[in-house]
C-alpha cells in the first residue's frame, strides 16, 4: 500500500508540478520527511483515527485526484461525442455519395445510349450507301455485259444473213451457168460473172465494216483502245505480282512512265509499279492512295500527289515524269497535266541493278518473298512503258490515243519487254 502511495505521489508531482505552488513550505517538509521515513523502514507511530466527519473539507491531494478524474471523464465524453458526430457525418456522406453515383450512372447511361444510337445510325447509313454503290456497279456491269452480248448477237445475225445471201447468190450463179452457158457467148458470161463478183465484194466489205465496228466497241469496253492484251491481278495477295526484265540499263537522270490501270479496290497504298535496290526500295514508285495517284522518286518522302484522279472499276491512263536537274516532277491523267512541282530528288541519279515490279513493292530481300498483302494491286494493267527522258506534252497525249498500246518506251516497251506474271497473275 505504501509503495502504491509513493508511486502515485511521484506521478502527480511530475504531471502537475506547477500545481505544487499551492502547497506551503510545511507541507513540503512533511512530504519529504514521510518519504525518508518510509525508505529507512521507520514506521511512524499509530495515531488514533479521528471520527468520520462527513462535512470534512477535502485536502489538496483529494482535489488534485478529483480534478484528474474529472479531466479523464471529460476526455472520454469528448471522444465519445466526436465518435458519434463522425458516425453521423459518415452516414450522411455515404447517403450523398450513393445519390451522386445513382444520378451519375443515370446520366452516363443516357449519354452512352445516345452516342450508341448515333453510331448505329451512322453505320447503317454507310452500309446502305455502300450497298447502293455496289448494286449500281453490278447493274452497270450487267448493263454493259448485256449490251455487249446484244451487239455480238446482232453481229452474228448479220454475218449469218450475209453468208445466206452469199450462198443464195452462188447457187443462182451456178444455175445460171448451167442453163445459159451453152446458149450464150463468152462475153455475156463474163458480164454476169463480174456482176456477181461485185455483189459478193460489196457484201464482204459491209460485213468487214460491221465486224470492225463491233470489235472496236468491245475493245473500248473490255480493254483500252488499241490494246489487245492486259495482265489480270485477280485478287490482293502477297504472292501475286509481275516482274519486268528490261534489256537496257535502268540508270536514269530523267524518265517518263505511262500505264493503263483498272483497279478493283484502293487502300492507303496500292502499288501500281515499283523500282528499287537493296539499299533503297523506293527509287521509283507509282501507287494509288484511295482516289489519289502518287509518284515517289528517291525516297518515300519525296513524292507528288494528285487527288481525286482514280476511280475503282474504270480504266485510267497515268503518266509520270521526272528530271534530276531541278527535281521537276509531273503527273498526267488521260493526256492532261493534273499536278507538277519541283525540288523532288534534285540531282539524284536512279541507279542500275534494281528490281522492277508491277503490282507489288520491292522489299530489299528477294524476288517474290516477304511482300505485304495490303500493298498488292488487284485489277487489270496494260500499256506499261518507260522512257529514259521527259516526253513532250504532245507525245504524252499520243500515248492515250487509239494506238496507245502500239507506242512503246525505249527502256520498257509493252509487248516487247519481258513481263512475267507470278502467283496467279495472268495475261488476258
Amino acid at each position: 500500500m505504501l509503495s502504491q502511495k509513493m508511486f502515485s505521489l511521484i506521478i502527480v508531482c511530475c504531471v502537475f508540478g506547477t500545481s505544487t505552488s499551492v502547497l506551503d513550505e510545511d507541507d513540503y517538509d512533511l512530504m519529504y520527511e514521510n518519504f525518508d521515513n518510509e525508505i529507512e523502514g521507520v514506521i511512524p507511530p499509530a495515531e488514533e483515527t479521528p471520527s468520520c466527519d462527513c462535512q470534512q473539507e477535502h485536502t489538496e491531494w483529494d482535489k488534485l485526484f478529483i480534478m484528474l478524474e474529472n479531466s479523464q471523464m471529460k476526455e472520454n465524453m469528448l471522444l465519445q461525442s466526436v465518435d458519434e458526430i463522425l458516425k453521423v457525418e459518415m452516414q450522411t456522406l455515404r447517403v450523398e455519395m450513393m445519390q451522386f453515383v445513382a444520378n451519375f450512372a443515370g446520366m452516363s447511361t443516357t449519354a452512352i445510349e445516345k452516342i450508341s444510337s448515333q453510331l448505329v445510325l451512322h453505320v447503317d447509313q454507310m452500309l446502305l450507301k455502300n450497298n447502293k454503290q455496289v448494286q449500281e456497279s453490278k447493274n452497270l456491269q450487267a448493263s454493259e455485259q448485256g449490251e455487249f452480248l446484244e451487239e455480238l448477237l446482232t453481229l452474228n445475225h448479220n454475218v449469218s444473213k450475209r453468208l445466206g445471201q452469199l450462198e443464195s447468190v452462188w447457187q443462182q450463179r451456178t444455175e445460171a451457168e448451167a442453163q445459159a452457158f451453152p446458149l450464150q457467148d463468152k462475153s455475156t458470161y463474163t458480164r454476169e460473172d463480174n456482176l456477181i463478183l461485185n455483189s459478193l465484194w460489196q457484201e464482204l466489205q459491209e460485213t468487214r465494216t460491221e465486224l470492225k465496228q463491233s470489235q472496236k466497241w468491245a475493245a473500248q469496253h473490255l480493254l483500252p483502245a488499241g490494246c489487245e492484251t492486259a495482265i489480270l491481278f485477280p485478287m490482293r495477295s502477297k504472292k501475286i505480282f509481275g516482274s519486268v526484265h528490261p534489256t537496257v540499263a535502268m540508270t536514269f537522270h530523267s524518265f517518263t512512265i505511262c500505264v493503263w490501270v483498272k483497279v478493283t479496290e484502293m487502300l492507303n497504298k496500292t502499288i501500281v509499279f515499283s523500282y528499287g535496290t537493296k539499299k533503297n526500295p523506293y527509287e521509283i514508285q507509282l501507287y494509288l492512295s484511295h482516289e489519289a495517284a502518287v509518284l515517289a522518286v528517291g525516297s518515300d518522302q519525296d513524292k507528288l500527289i494528285t487527288q481525286n484522279t482514280v476511280s475503282a472499276g474504270q480504266w485510267v491512263h497515268l503518266c509520270g515524269t521526272w528530271s534530276s536537274e531541278k527535281g521537276t516532277t509531273s503527273l498526267w491523267l488521260h493526256g492532261d497535266l493534273v499536278a507538277s512541282t519541283s525540288d523532288i530528288a534534285t540531282s539524284h541519279i536512279i541507279p542500275d541493278g534494281g528490281i522492277l515490279q508491277i503490282g507489288q513493292e520491292k522489299n530489299g530481300c528477294c524476288v517474290g518473298g516477304g511482300f505485304d498483302e495490303t500493298l498488292a494491286f488487284s485489277g487489270k494493267l496494260t500499256g506499261f512503258n518507260i522512257w529514259d527522258r521527259v516526253l513532250s506534252d504532245e507525245e504524252i497525249k499520243q500515248t492515250t490515243g487509239e494506238d496507245s498500246c502500239n507506242i512503246r518506251g525505249n527502256v520498257v516497251g509493252w509487248g516487247v519487254t519481258e513481263v512475267l506474271p507470278h502467283g496467279g497473275a495472268q495475261y488476258i
